[in-house]
């Protein structure tokens, strides 16, 4: 594929340096093929402790934060303490939820994903404490106000009898505006050799069919911050333009794409497309050709082989996702 690596003068301006440490929390009841209760933690996106209710303890999944943890023991045992006080307060949630729900059985799953975001040039905190069921937004925790936020009606009496724990809201508090951040100053600079990384990605063009949209997907870089556009005669394409989610890799690397549609045959080569990645001055340029473009139809510009390696990535990461809490409340972004 002919890619062209340029430096732009007028370009997006990729959201700063801003480092992330987000605990994710799942519960599922009534469905003992899983764990009932499974908990991550991520540094900048990466898996960095994982535990469930089956092993019951928590366990570090990278070498440095195997190392960073040596050095203070404290630190697993708080994350082992953080795993037990989560499955405890599934159960308790649980009663609770299908009492609201009205619900006496069935399968249900619980959420609860907090933790904070820290720019790296203006030192500003963001943190955020949100709760989930069956999928949908339960209640939020408001950081500014110390209160909390009921988008559904079953989570009202929740909210007013969590909003009179004057204790818990100051303890909530803290562990998102300072303990959370000092955690997560120590994880980045015990990973920086691995967080502090860039890699550029691999570009392709992708298409089913031949009416299909052609879709422009790299894959293979990190970190997650970046952004990739369409252009028209070097102009930034907001119509007849989907754009998909950055999405993880097995090898801690990120995926994305760009869909184009309606375009004519004449006008092919006028289009190319953008990837920018923070911390990298240069672009990932790449025209829209249709002789390099990759499909599983006839047998332009791709191997058998290469067709079986997309559709691999695109399952992996299909099935690494979790479900995602809809809140617009809060400034979680991980963009």
């Amino acid at each position: 594929m002919k890619t062209l690596f340029l430096l732009l003068l007028f370009c997006h301006v990729v959201s700063p340096v801003t480092h992330s440490l987000h605990f994710l929390h799942t519960g599922v009841f009534g469905d003992q093929k899983w764990p009932e209760f499974v908990g991550v933690t991520m540094v900048d996106g990466v898996e960095v402790i994982y535990c469930d209710s089956n092993i019951s303890r928590a366990e570090p999944k990278q070498d440095w934060m195997t190392k960073a943890l040596e050095h203070d023991p404290n630190h697993m045992d708080w994350f082992t303490d953080e795993c037990h006080a989560g499955h405890r307060s599934f159960n308790a949630m649980m009663k609770t939820l299908m009492q609201r729900f009205d619900q006496t059985g069935g399968v249900h799953i619980y959420q609860r994903m907090f933790g904070c975001e820290l720019d790296d040039e203006t030192e500003e905190v963001n943190g955020y404490n949100q709760f989930g069921y069956d999928g949908e937004d339960f209640i939020v925790f408001d950081v500014k106000t110390e209160t909390w936020i009921a988008p559904t009606p079953q989570a009202v009496d929740t909210k007013q009898e969590w909003d009179t724990d004057k204790a818990a809201l100051a303890h909530i508090k803290n562990l998102l505006t300072q303990l959370c951040p000092e955690r997560l100053k120590m994880f980045v600079n015990s990973g920086k050799s691995s967080l502090l990384r860039t890699e550029l990605p691999s570009v392709s063009l992708l298409q089913k069919t031949p009416s299909s949209p052609v879709s422009c997907h790299a894959t293979g870089f990190y970190p997650h911050r970046a952004v990739m556009f369409w252009r028209k005669d070097g102009e930034e394409l907001h119509e007849d333009v989907d754009q998909g989610e950055i999405l993880p890799n097995h090898d801690e690397t990120f995926q994305m794409r760009v869909d184009l549609s309606s375009v004519t045959p004449e006008d092919w080569r006028r289009y190319d497309c953008v990837f920018q990645l923070s911390g990298v001055k240069e672009d990932v340029v790449t025209r829209l050709d249709k002789a390099e473009i990759r499909t599983n139809w006839g047998n332009i510009g791709i191997r058998k082989d290469e067709v079986v390696l997309s559709v691999r990535g695109e399952e992996q990461a299909f099935y690494k996702r979790k479900p995602a809490l809809s809140v617009t409340t809060t400034k979680y972004n991980n963009n």
